[in-house]
């Protein structure tokens, strides 16, 4: 199979696109271009595929909305027009998306709630069961509210933090160039198209310079930067012109269009390396001999009637070793519950969570999702 077929055999899409194609460079949002794209990603939808989609403009429609001459460039007049320009956004996707019987559903982010481990774990559980549900989730940054972010922050790094998050095949990057090129277009004849590469190669960065968008805050250094992120879970970005007709369904077929990134490793490869080298280990369970041969031999979710004990002090969200009754490791993943919680449900059935905790949690200790055998 040729890489851009990854793209074809890819069914978890994470598409971004940029503020220039939503807003036709800063004239209003641009319904046309929007109800293109809903209809391109109806069709993934029809084969299966589940799509997130992170979009930007909600500033630059903010701006226009607000009849101000430009971005702002104090904070607290950004946060105000993130927050009126949200509404048009928003309301722009459910139009185009309801005419496909589609649901949407608008999630606000910061990066500090993909590195939280609590709440990595909660944006996790939500995106992942919007998707099962057929929604599409929109996703922003939380301009609106938060200060850091929205000085250093670019919905490029957002969408290569999601991709991480929900364990994406595939991010698409959709901007208004038709790619990364080996020089730049706009003042070299001879520039060329940089049809593939590996994220991981420092050439990208000499190739891509440093021009942006006066609406936007990313360009193509953001891009890379993103498909490395993307890439510690295994995901390919593909950066392709998104004012390209049907430019989804080109990439969907294989067709070659825009710039592919590939990761150094596979999904399973890059999220083991992450989990083993990347996150410190915070306590141990030990399982039976059945909860063993389960996670050896079908690969499932480990649940509380297979753990014997647990040792160490962690929280939910942190990595734990688990290893048989010999002590020999057998996995290591993110764990469900504190270890207080743990204590109190080893041995017993998922179904008598709610009574030993007083509420109705995951079902899994660690899903398997989050867990990677040793």
């Amino acid at each position: 199979m040729s890489n851009r077929q990854t793209l074809t055999s890819a069914l978890t899409w994470v598409i971004k696109i940029g503020s220039s194609l939503l807003t036709d460079n800063g004239k209003g949002l641009n319904r046309d271009n929007i109800a293109s794209w809903a209809g391109q990603i109806a069709a993934l939808r029809q084969e299966g595929i589940h799509v997130v989609l992170v979009s930007s403009g909600a500033v630059a429609e903010g701006v226009l909305r607000l009849g101000l001459k430009g971005r702002p460039s104090a904070i607290h007049d950004q946060q105000a027009a993130a927050a009126v320009g949200q509404m048009g956004l928003i309301q722009a996707y459910e139009s185009a998306f309801q005419k496909y019987d589609l649901h949407t559903a608008q999630v606000l982010l910061t990066h500090d709630d993909l590195s939280n481990r609590k709440r990595y774990l909660n944006a996790r559980t939500t995106l992942k069961t919007l998707l099962d549900l057929g929604v599409i989730p929109v996703i922003n940054e939380n301009d609106t509210v938060v200060t850091d972010e929205i000085c250093f922050g670019d919905n490029d790094t957002l969408a290569g933090l999601v991709s991480n998050l929900i364990n994406a095949d595939a991010m698409v990057i959709l901007t208004d160039q038709d790619g990364l090129f080996d020089a730049d277009p706009r003042n070299n004849a001879d520039a060329g198209l940089v049809e593939e590469a590996h994220c991981n190669d420092d050439s990208l960065f000499d190739y891509a310079g440093t021009g942006h968008g006066e609406l936007g805050r990313g360009g193509m250094l953001t891009k890379i930067r993103a498909a490395r992120l993307a890439a510690r879970s295994g995901t390919v970005t593909c950066i392709a012109n998104g004012r390209t007709e049907d430019i989804l369904q080109l990439l969907r077929a294989g067709e070659t269009n825009g710039t592919l990134l590939l990761p150094e490793s596979g999904p399973l490869a890059a999220r083991k390396q992450w989990l083993a080298s990347h996150l410190k280990v915070k306590g141990t369970l030990v399982l039976d001999a059945g909860a063993v041969k389960v996670l050896n031999s079908s690969g499932k979710s480990l649940l509380p009637v297979g753990i014997k004990s647990c040792s160490g002090h962690f929280l939910r969200g942190d990595v734990v070793s688990c290893v048989d009754e010999d002590g020999n490791s057998v996995a290591r993943g993110l764990i469900n519950y504190d270890s207080e919680e743990t204590e109190k449900l080893l041995g017993q059935s998922s179904d008598e969570i709610i009574t030993l905790l007083g509420y109705d949690g995951d079902h899994e200790i660690i899903h398997r999702d989050n867990l990677v055998l040793q």
